[in-house]
């Protein structure tokens, strides 16, 4: 398992337009930015005792949540990530659903999942099955990312936080969202066993501090 170092600052309109052009000016646009940024539509778990959700406001040093995602409008490529923390240190394992299995888990389809092959497939149906997770919350976002190939940094900046009133809607690129109030905008800054200094510098802004700001916490205020 591979583990990555992670930054989140939360900034303001500002802040995105100062620090939009100087990463531009030192870091490498992604390539599936092709106009500078991309949707991002995720499907979040959790149980009944909202245990992902409650590690994270209490922040507890060892903890992981499952969550479904596509780009774009583009469900012909839909991923199911499991996303773990431990000593603050963040790594991801991912892979592929289809259209039919991703339904499934939207809908919580217990008896379509237990036929599944893939591994990390199999682990969020044991953990339905065994834990009660069921799918809690949609968010949707746009981010604006960026990479710099010494220490495999990623930076990125996602705003407009959006939040769907049904999982159900998850596969429905145009299905209904809403804002998140009071919403700011994520600076978050992603690197292997070292940060550059130059990047290090260029993401600094003035009164802002590192934070533990989660969107999947942000949109579970309703509901």
């Amino acid at each position: 398992m591979h583990f990555r170092h992670e930054w989140k600052h939360l900034i303001g309109p500002a802040d995105l337009l100062a620090l939009r052009a100087r990463l531009s000016a030192v870091m490498l646009r992604d390539h599936h930015a092709a106009d500078g940024s991309y949707q991002v539509r995720s499907l979040y778990f959790d149980n009944l005792a909202d245990k992902a959700l409650r590690e994270k406001i209490d922040s507890v040093n060892c903890r992981e949540k499952f969550r479904i995602r596509y780009y774009g409008q583009d469900i012909s490529r839909i991923l199911l990530e499991k996303k773990s923390k431990i000593n603050g240190l963040c790594s991801k394992s991912q892979t592929c659903l289809t259209t039919s299995e991703a339904q499934a888990a939207a809908c919580g389809d217990l008896q379509t999942l237990a036929n599944a092959e893939n591994p990390l497939l199999q682990e969020l149906y044991r953990k339905m099955t065994i834990q009660g997770l069921r799918p809690k919350t949609i968010v949707d976002y746009t981010r604006e990312p960026f990479i710099y190939p010494p220490g495999n940094v990623r930076v990125t900046l996602d705003h407009h936080i959006r939040t769907a009133l049904s999982c159900l809607d998850f596969l429905d690129p145009d299905s209904l969202t809403i804002p998140v109030r009071d919403m700011p905008i994520i600076l978050e800054v992603k690197w292997d066993e070292f940060l550059p200094a130059v990047i290090r510098d260029i993401v600094q802004t003035p009164g802002v501090r590192t934070t533990a700001f989660s969107k999947y916490a942000a949109c579970r205020i309703y509901g």
